[in-house]
């Protein structure tokens, strides 16, 4: 299980790099790093979507959000969380995306999958809860999607 978590992480940072999106897509909250990357659902291998039911289409987006503990001498620990998302448009348009835990043996995500237009910037919003912490921390993203 651990190698198709490897082989989802490996797909979307190759898409990221070659969109040239070499930025770092994490937000730093006291003891954790919240990954989070937004890309369209049609680039994803076809095997890798049906393994994790995601919807392939060049109309679809799909978030995928991780929590690393941060702990001394190691990349950390990925933890469960509450996550919370939602998008808005340029028109002003609110977009609640439901979310699904992903668990596998050493990596515990979340995806979630939304519509999206050519050329259509979303803002992200991410309120996210580490499981045993008493508050939700922010984090934002902003993702410009394009429709062959």
């Amino acid at each position: 299980m651990y190698l198709h978590s490897f082989r989802l992480l490996a797909l979307m940072t190759l898409y990221l790099l070659s969109l040239n999106a070499i930025a770092e897509n994490s937000t730093s909250i006291p003891g954790y790093k919240i990954h989070h990357n937004a890309i369209p659902s049609a680039s994803l291998d076809s095997g890798i979507a049906n393994q994790y039911r995601i919807q392939r289409s060049k109309y679809r987006g799909m978030i995928n959000v991780s929590v690393i503990k941060e702990a001394p001498n190691t990349t950390g620990m990925s933890v469960s969380a509450i996550i919370l998302a939602k998008a808005v448009n340029i028109r002003g348009q609110l977009i609640s995306i439901p979310m699904r835990k992903v668990t596998e043996t050493n990596a515990i995500y979340y995806i979630g999958e939304f519509r999206i237009s050519d050329q259509e910037t979303l803002n992200f919003t991410l309120e996210v809860k580490p499981e045993g912490e008493t508050r939700f921390y922010t984090a934002k993203l902003k993702q410009q999607f394009f429709i062959d």
